[in-house]
């Protein structure tokens, strides 16, 4: 049932929260679904779930989000936090090939940050503020990628690139760090079962995952602009 609530409700919430030109409603929506499901499964020991739930529902917000930017990006300019201002900063990059996303002395100090704020968030909420971060960062980063397809020559080989694995990979260390992080304060406050050294494997994968992230970043980064390009302008 929880499948079907997030299949139904995480697309539905994403339009409302696209079409009301209100930053911050966007994220709040599509919390609405999500933390319940996340809950409910923990409750349950069932963590295991509960990250297939939310790499779900994550998978749900890009796609949605996506596919409104290639048909209404104006309402998107005024709905989604940082996506004009990301899509305009990864096009010039994708256009030059000079850019934070190529130099990790300049990627490196936002990914910490993100990643400690995402720490923090979770152990201080049961992480209902870190899924709301998550839901930002989704946002922007589905806003930019549907842009792309849609002005793209190549609208296919940008539907197929404009998500990187490295991205991937961070996505998925995320909710990993996410369900476990949860544990403590939903064990305080909430009687949800958790245990440190039944999560540690969780850990090693997310913390693993997020290195590999990095790894791939500054290895390939500079060739997958090149491959952007060749989709988005004519080749000289």
């Amino acid at each position: 049932m929880s499948w079907i609530v997030l299949l139904v409700a995480t697309p539905l919430l994403t339009a409302l929260g696209y079409a009301s030109g209100m930053p911050w409603l966007l994220p709040l929506l599509q919390l609405i679904p999500a933390y319940p499901v996340m809950f409910q499964e923990l409750r349950r020991e069932r963590p295991g779930s509960a990250a297939l739930k939310m790499l779900f529902w994550a998978l749900l917000i890009a796609v949605t989000i996506e596919i409104l930017a290639v048909y209404a990006p104006q309402r998107g300019e005024a709905s989604v936090l940082r996506g004009s201002a990301y899509r305009d900063e990864m096009i010039a990059w994708i256009r030059t090939g000079i850019g934070p996303e190529s130099s990790w002395r300049q990627f490196l100090p936002e990914h910490a940050f993100h990643l400690a704020l995402f720490i923090l968030l979770s152990l201080a909420s049961g992480s209902l503020l870190s899924l709301l971060l998550g839901a930002i960062l989704m946002n922007y980063m589905s806003y930019y990628v549907g842009s792309l397809i849609g002005i793209a020559r190549v609208p296919s080989l940008a539907l197929l690139a404009g998500w990187p694995p490295w991205a991937i990979l961070r996505v998925a260390s995320f909710v990993l760090l996410g369900v476990v992080l949860a544990g403590p304060a939903l064990r305080r406050f909430a009687g949800v079962p958790f245990r440190w050294d039944e999560r540690r494997i969780w850990l090693v994968l997310a913390g693993s995952g997020l290195l590999l992230d990095v790894l791939l970043k500054m290895l390939l980064a500079p060739r997958w602009s090149v491959l952007l390009r060749s989709c988005l302008f004519p080749l000289s």
